[in-house]
């Protein structure tokens, strides 16, 4: 089941240590995890008007709304019609299990070619990570992409076996690197693939 860490709506962090451009740097932890307290507790009774969010929270204001916001970009949330709905945990996790923006995107659709297996990997972990996955299910997401998108069949790989491969990646999971880096890398080769 996915986790939800509650990360900072800015710049994404889920520890006290924001980017430098973060324009809630400074502010206290507790007041980033309650407005998305409120904001959830608002969209958990059920499907919402986006209007009615700011007047059903007691106290809204930018960072409620940057919290909405984030929500929105990272697929908790469906806001068709402006109607805002909180995604369930298995609808979620069957949302981010493909990747939509690049240059993730191209990575997941196109599969790793040699050359960029290391990045691509590493990114594709990094991005179920990112999105709240467990390892399990991060594992079995990357093993299906490594099939099901020639990318396995394509060689280069030491270990045995997909799962082989992603198990021996599982640092980059726990650690929580990021992924955005490494798949730009991986989407340059890629594209010089065509």
């Amino acid at each position: 089941m996915p986790t939800f860490d509650y990360p900072c709506p800015d710049c994404r962090t889920t520890n006290s240590l924001h980017d430098s451009d973060c324009r809630f740097e400074g502010t206290p932890w507790a007041d980033i995890e309650a407005a998305y307290v409120d904001v959830v507790a608002v969209l958990s009774g059920g499907v919402t008007d986006a209007d009615a969010v700011p007047e059903a929270v007691e106290e809204w204001g930018p960072l409620r709304q940057a919290a909405v916001e984030r929500l929105r970009r990272d697929g908790r949330i469906d806001d068709a019609n402006d109607r805002l709905r909180l995604l369930p945990a298995e609808e979620y996790r069957e949302e981010v299990s493909v990747p939509t923006r690049d240059p993730i995107k191209t990575i997941y659709e196109r599969g790793s070619v040699p050359g960029c297996h290391d990045n691509a990997v590493f990114a594709m972990i990094a991005w179920y990570e990112m999105v709240g996955l467990s390892w399990p299910e991060t594992k079995e997401n990357v093993v299906e992409w490594l099939r099901e998108s020639g990318a396995w069949d394509r060689g280069g790989f030491e270990e045995a076996s997909p799962a082989a491969l992603v198990e021996k990646k599982r640092h980059v999971y726990e650690a929580g690197y990021g992924w955005k880096e490494k798949a730009a890398a991986a989407k340059r080769i890629i594209e010089r693939q065509r």
